[in-house]
């Protein structure tokens, strides 16, 4: 939880389905507006999550569970601990994963899919999403969360990602889900629960061991 375009035209409108129960946001630039200065307020998150993946090959939806810290500038941390431990850290362009039976550091300028991902993960969280040129964006609203459907412009992206879709709580401009539809139409969707902001997170959370 790292200006668009706007030319829905360029795509097919398919891309752009809107959403049941959800409108368009008709104030888009007051919308970013509130969006940066509550994000501002936001030094550090900690938080659950559960990721449901979903695969057209399976017919029941494979489903993990674990923690999520979040710390400016650029670092989060992901601990999955159901069904199986498996540890991502990022501390900026920085990359340490560890599961059972090894671990792993890179950089993430040597894998873009992998450096844009998480650039807008980090810019959700941080409130600068829409100023990611590599997405362009439709804004829309029910009346407890906002929704960005971000659509990548850059071919590398576009033949593994066909659409990326954030909720937005409305009380505290806080990504309440995160859901990446693939270009075959299988998803992931990352749902994040009981956060809290600005408490018991500090650097030593994102070094790698």
């Amino acid at each position: 939880m790292r200006n668009f375009l706007f030319l829905v035209f360029c795509f097919p409108i398919c891309v752009f389905a809107q959403l049941k129960g959800y409108t368009l946001v008709k104030d888009v630039p007051s919308f970013k507006k509130i969006f940066a200065e509550q994000s501002k307020k936001v030094n550090s998150i900690k938080c659950d999550f559960v990721q449901e993946k979903n695969l057209s090959v399976l017919s029941e939806k494979i489903t993990s569970k674990g923690t999520f810290m979040f710390k400016k500038q650029n670092m989060a941390r992901m601990e999955y601990t159901t069904p199986f431990k498996y540890l991502l850290i990022i501390n900026a362009d920085k990359v340490f994963i560890k599961d059972d039976q090894k671990s792993n550091s890179f950089s993430s300028k040597n894998n873009k899919l992998f450096e844009n991902i998480n650039k807008i993960m980090i810019d959700c969280v941080q409130g600068t999403a829409l100023d990611n040129k590599n997405f362009i964006a439709v804004i829309s609203e029910n009346e407890k969360q906002y929704l960005l459907e971000l659509v990548p412009t850059i071919k590398k992206m576009k033949d593994y990602i066909k659409k990326i879709n954030i909720f937005i709580d409305k009380k505290d401009f806080s990504v309440n889900k995160f859901d990446m539809i693939d270009a075959s139409g299988d998803n992931t969707t990352l749902t994040f629960l009981n956060k809290q902001f600005n408490v018991g997170v500090t650097d030593a959370n994102f070094v790698g061991k």
